[in-house]
């Protein structure tokens, strides 16, 4: 038989669909992203099922509603007994896995491997947070080593650059704001620092003094180029390993985010369109159409079945979400 597809799995925590380019933005955040998604097929409205984090991964790493997987909050330890998610089929159909900055979640269990970056906060002597350099530092290695082993895999990254504190490096961190962000005659930061419990969190990490909130919704969409350059350098390894045709490439997020929207600040509050419209995109070189985008309604548990469809796997396991494929296929 002949060795199984990888598994690419770009899984970005806290994208907004809307402020990528690949998704019409006005601002050109996420280049690469979008030339390699002219290769798959795009999605424009795929939906998380809630937020924040677990649910969302535990959908898309299931094909299980919240109702199947029993999350329906951020700190919830385990999926409901019984019900596996991609890694653990793969595992039992012979793929080495490997997780990138998500150990310890309900969602990110049952890989072989896992590896820690830093991606939180400020990590440099420039105040700055690397996170997508920092994730490269190991998942580039990681992509070697599993691309010259004989087994297929799935690797798994958990970008972490669009969810707050949006702290890019230069030169990305004044891409798209050249005014004063400390403007006196500005008041409109105020209700967001009044904002509980969240206000002082929020304070800690941006300016201070900072009282326009322009700036902050630049420094989201900053961070968000910045790792869209750094996936470029995975994205470029993938190629000049000769993988591309070998590996199915999956780009996604548990959620979106709340930047200055219904009076939610800066971090993912509330059932709305800027928090629960998520990026799809599937590439698959050889093996997917090129070039297709999908106006269709889609949810994250539709992913692992789509996943499994396109792979030829039949676990026999019952999902809530469908296959995407026999949209693509027509």
């Amino acid at each position: 038989m002949a060795k199984r597809p990888n598994i690419l799995f770009f899984g970005i925590d806290s994208l907004r669909r809307d402020h990528m380019s690949l998704y019409g933005y006005h601002r050109l955040t996420t280049p690469n992203i979008s030339k390699y998604a002219e290769g798959g097929v795009v999605f424009d409205h795929c939906f998380s099922p809630h937020i924040p984090t677990t649910p969302g991964y535990s959908n898309m790493m299931t094909g299980r509603d919240c109702f199947g997987t029993g999350v329906v909050g951020l700190s919830q330890p385990a999926i409901v007994e019984g019900v596996p998610v991609l890694a653990e089929m793969l595992r039992d159909l012979g793929y080495e896995t490997t997780c990138v900055g998500f150990q310890g979640n309900a969602a990110g269990r049952g890989y072989d491997n896992y590896l820690s970056f830093a991606g939180w906060g400020p990590d440099h002597d420039d105040g700055r947070a690397h996170k997508a350099e920092n994730l490269n530092e190991v998942a580039i290695p990681e992509l070697e080593r599993l691309a010259a082993g004989d087994k297929p895999w799935m690797l798994f990254l958990r970008h972490m650059d669009p969810h707050s504190p949006y702290l890019a490096p230069a030169p990305f961190k004044d891409m798209y704001f050249q005014g004063d962000p400390c403007d006196p005659n500005d008041d409109r930061m105020q209700k967001v620092y009044d904002f509980r419990p969240f206000g002082d969190y929020i304070k800690s990490w941006v300016p201070e003094g900072c009282t326009n909130p322009d700036y902050v919704i630049a420094q989201y969409d900053a961070a968000v180029t910045y790792m869209d350059n750094c996936i470029q350098q995975i994205l470029e390894k993938l190629s000049q390993l000769g993988l591309e045709e070998d590996t199915i490439v999956v780009f996604t997020s548990d959620h979106g985010e709340t930047l200055y929207d219904h009076d939610c600040y800066f971090d993912h509050h509330g059932m709305y369109d800027c928090t629960l419209v998520v990026p799809l995109v599937l590439r698959w070189k050889g093996h997917l159409p090129e070039g297709r985008r999908y106006s269709d309604y889609c949810q994250l548990k539709d992913l692992t079945p789509t996943l499994l469809d396109l792979m030829g796997i039949d676990t026999g396991l019952p999902f809530d979400g469908r296959s995407l494929m026999t949209l693509v296929r027509g």
